[in-house]
């Protein structure tokens, strides 16, 4: 299988919008759609923790106004202190400065705990919902591995920062700006008016200015982090493909512009931030100042004169958290869209178990594996990837009924990985249709197609984990007995054996600690775990030598169960002569089909091939010590 079959490896989807590594050096990029309900969106998931987080949002009050009690208990103490009076008169001021001081430390810390934890609850089941519409797209796929990292690490802690950030301060400094308006009122009704404005003007206006300053920039700042992700994975997984092609200097270029892009729009942000930041300041001390004349004004003692400066002072500093919170906000949209359009497909409805592996189509959790056939037909079916462009498929037929088993080849970019990608519904026909047990496999649930049609996929991941657990990936619910029968089948049981940690040996990131051939075998071993009524096998024995390719198929082919389809597909025509059909596509066309038997007497592309690849694999053999 190659490129040009039109399928993406595994592991990677192909490049949309978010990378663009042709794009000229320094590129704007355009900011991320918004939609307004992201947050209702995301949090719709936080209900089940609304007592927690109403706790914490108590909390966070209790903090701030205990910080504002203790400013202007102390205030009240020192200033009186200043006249001797007797001790008996400070005596209560003294206790409550220390038990504010106390408290507020207190509350701090179970607000904080309170919090993290109704958010860290939530944040795990967005993450698994995020996960599960990663991976469950069927198809227009345009976000590659970097940027669904991007998607499932820093779009999923924007909403874990809507909460912690935006909602509970908020809320928090809300609710004490109008106990420090109260509380002013006692003392002079003509001050709290002031010292309202004052508020208004900090926890109003500045927001909204703020708001309003950030929000372009801070649009494409999610998109431009998901965009430099793809450009980390690119540079250093596809070193060596970019070094071939003299690439190199310009994907180094391209990803440099968008990290200068990104740079200057942070520094924008800050700088904007730093701007704010530094009005509200000011908004403070005049707000102060206004009081102070207005408190005189009115006639009220010059103790209590100082504690309305000071509780302005702390008001107001509590208020500008609302700015703080507001240009969070504005920072968090984009990442909160992404993750909004992400809960809001039809297949993300209820949580899923999503540590299944790319490639490995039986899902985790599944209590073993579906039995029973069902028949899988194409009826002229076309694919193209781009409108106008040669279909990858053209016009493709194929009746595979209940254990029938059916192999197709042809050249690179025949289509051959095309076929597979339709029929395990990663893409969807242009024309015509691919059914399942007489359901389109659109119409099928995407929790349940990937137990019907699974197996090998294009480079099937290997995860950093134990031989067992890479294993069980295929089917958790799987014994020793299991286990053995599938590594027997995929040559890998004398291996297994021979290491000294067994089922418990760790193979390393993306099987790295395992050959070529050990890899694809492990990966033919989970797929034969799995035992989907419908095996698709792509490419099983790329890797492996010819003696041992020629094993392993016939064992693989021996352990799928009776009643079980098999598509296979292959470059090796060695291996093929027990299989009910073999079809030949050329250009996504089906130029011959026929036994095996038939093809090799049969002049056209199968026969030419199978001359050659006897003739090398003899003088392979023959070399062969």
């Amino acid at each position: 299988m190659s490129a040009g079959d039109g399928v993406t490896p595994v592991g990677r989807v192909p490049a949309g919008p978010t990378s663009v590594a042709a794009e000229p050096s320094g590129a704007p990029e355009p900011p991320a759609p918004t939609r307004p309900d992201a947050e209702r969106v995301v949090l719709r998931l936080a209900r089940p923790y609304l007592g927690r987080l109403l706790g914490a949002g108590l909390l966070a009050a209790a903090t701030e106004f205990a910080g504002l009690a203790l400013m202007a208990t102390a205030t009240w103490l020192l200033m009186s202190a200043a006249g001797r009076p007797p001790l008996d008169r400070l005596t209560v001021a003294i206790v409550a400065v220390r038990a504010l001081a106390v408290g507020r430390g207190v509350f701090r810390y179970t607000e904080r705990l309170a919090g993290h934890d109704a958010v860290l609850r939530m944040i795990t089941d967005v993450r698994a919902r995020v996960f599960a519409a990663l991976a469950a797209r069927r198809e227009g796929v345009d976000r590659r591995t970097g940027d669904a990292l991007s998607r499932l690490v820093s779009d999923v802690e924007a909403a874990q920062d809507l909460l912690l950030r935006v909602l509970v301060p908020g809320s928090a400094a809300a609710l004490v700006s109008l106990l420090a308006i109260g509380g002013a009122a006692l003392i002079s009704p003509p001050a709290a008016g002031m010292l309202a404005m004052g508020l208004l003007v900090a926890g109003v206006a500045l927001p909204a200015l703020a708001t309003r300053l950030t929000r372009r920039a801070a649009d494409e700042v999610a998109p431009l982090r998901g965009a430099l992700a793809v450009d980390a994975v690119d540079l250093t997984h596809g070193a060596a493909d970019l070094a071939a092609f003299g690439a190199t200097d310009a994907a180094l270029a391209a990803a440099e512009g968008r990290a200068g892009r990104l740079a200057r729009l942070e520094r924008r942000l800050a700088a904007v931030g730093f701007a704010v930041d530094a009005t509200g300041v000011l908004v403070g001390g005049l707000t102060a100042a206004a009081v102070v004349v207005v408190a005189l004004r009115a006639g009220v003692g010059g103790v209590l004169v100082g504690v309305l400066a000071v509780g302005t002072l702390a008001a107001v500093e509590v208020a500008l958290a609302l700015v703080a919170a507001a240009r969070q906000r504005t920072q968090l949209r984009a990442g909160l869209a992404r993750v909004a359009d992400l809960l809001t497909e039809p297949a993300v409805t209820e949580p899923v178990d999503v540590t299944g592996p790319v490639g490995v189509t039986e899902p985790v959790g599944a209590a073993g594996p579906v039995t029973g056939g069902h028949d899988v037909r194409f009826e002229d079916v076309t694919v193209r990837y781009r409108a106008g462009a040669a279909p990858a498929l053209a016009g493709f037929d194929l009746d595979l009924p209940a254990g029938r088993r059916v192999a197709v080849v042809g050249p690179s970019g025949a289509g051959k990985s095309t076929l597979a990608a339709a029929l395990t519904g990663a893409v969807r026909p242009a024309a015509g249709r691919v059914t399942v047990g007489d359901v389109p496999v659109s119409e099928h649930p995407a929790d349940r197609l990937p137990r019907i049609v699974g197996g090998l996929l294009a480079e099937a991941y290997v995860f950093h984990a134990t031989v067992r657990e890479n294993l069980l990936l295929g089917r958790p619910d799987a014994g020793e007995a299991d286990l053995t029968a599938a590594a027997r089948a995929a040559g890998l049981l004398d291996w297994v054996r021979d290491q000294p940690e067994g089922w418990d040996t760790v193979v390393g990131e993306q099987g790295g600690q395992l050959s070529g051939g050990q890899r694809q075998r492990l990966a033919l071993a989970r797929a034969l775990l799995a035992a989907p009524p419908v095996l698709v096998l792509d490419e099983p024995t790329e890797g492996l030598d010819p003696a041992a390719a020629d094993a392993v198929l016939d064992s693989a082919l021996a352990a799928t169960p009776a009643g079980h389809s098999v598509l296979l597909i292959s470059h090796r025509l060695s291996g093929l002569a027990g299989l009910d059909e073999i079809l030949v596509l050329e250009g996504g066309r089906v130029v011959q089909r026929g036994r095996h038997e038939e093809l090799v007497a049969r002049p056209g592309w199968y026969r030419e091939q199978w001359l050659r690849q006897e003739a090398a694999e003899r003088g392979y053999l023959a070399l062969a010590p």
